[in-house]
């Protein structure tokens, strides 16, 4: 694992080098391989990198867009993290249907939607055997508990590392979520944090010793590479 930390000034500066960082490895995926594949997050921070994602000219006919977890909503809900990035950036680009791969969240129950969303995911890359497919880019952001994608402290999600998709539990919510090997099979793990509630969190993530259990980022060990984006609020404590 190929780790770097980096303390931006503020959201905005942290969104330009969110947005120079995954422009980069969709020119090198594209070059190697003929297409780009992206996981997604969810909530307020990643918002504005969409938005300015929806700006840019790209091939959009090779990129493929999924989201690393998701709320157990219909895709029209409120709560729904593709909703806020249809919204944001995918309805404003000229990106093909078929390139829009979103968790199904209209099946009988979560456990069912996990499996459908796993078996889709093994289809598009091909993937029957042992090895975990390799997404080019997961984005991810960490909750104030250390929580990311919606791998949240003392769950039963946090066991599974058999699957690429799981069921998480938030106050007894259901939602969908990658496992953790899964994210770990990335060639590029890229988190997002802002605010200096994060902080806490952040001096266990990157403390020598903690329990992953607790604190559940911690878990997030790619076999490529690893980057924090920290605003300057939440880095404080890192900078040196």
């Amino acid at each position: 694992m190929n780790k770097t930390v980096e303390v931006l000034p503020d959201q905005p500066a942290l969104v330009a080098r969110a947005l120079e960082l995954i422009l980069s490895k969709l020119e090198t995926a594209i070059e190697q391989r003929g297409r780009f594949t992206i996981a997604l997050s969810g909530g307020s921070t990643p918002k504005p990198l969409y938005e300015a994602i929806a700006t840019q000219k790209l091939p959009w006919d090779k990129i493929h867009i999924f989201w690393g977890d998701e709320r157990y909503v219909p895709p029209d809900h409120p709560d729904s993290n593709e909703l806020m990035t249809r919204r944001a950036w995918l309805d404003r680009v000229d990106i093909p249907a078929v390139n829009i791969h979103p968790v199904p969240t209209l099946e009988a129950n979560p456990e069912l939607a996990a499996a459908k969303y796993e078996q889709q995911l093994k289809e598009f890359f091909n993937s029957s055997g042992v090895e975990f497919p390799a997404l080019d880019v997961v984005l991810l952001g960490m909750g104030d508990d250390a929580h990311t994608a919606s791998l949240f402290p003392h769950t039963e999600a946090l066991k599974v590392r058999d699957r690429l998709v799981t069921v998480g539990n938030k106050d007894g919510n259901p939602r969908i979520s990658f496992t953790y090997p899964f994210i770990n099979s990335a060639r590029s793990v890229i988190f997002l944090v802002a605010g200096a509630n994060k902080r806490p969190a952040l001096a266990q993530v990157f403390a020598p010793v903690a329990d992953d259990f607790t604190y559940p980022s911690r878990l997030i060990k790619p076999q490529g590479e690893l980057w924090w984006l920290l605003d300057a609020a939440a880095g404080l404590e890192l900078q040196h």
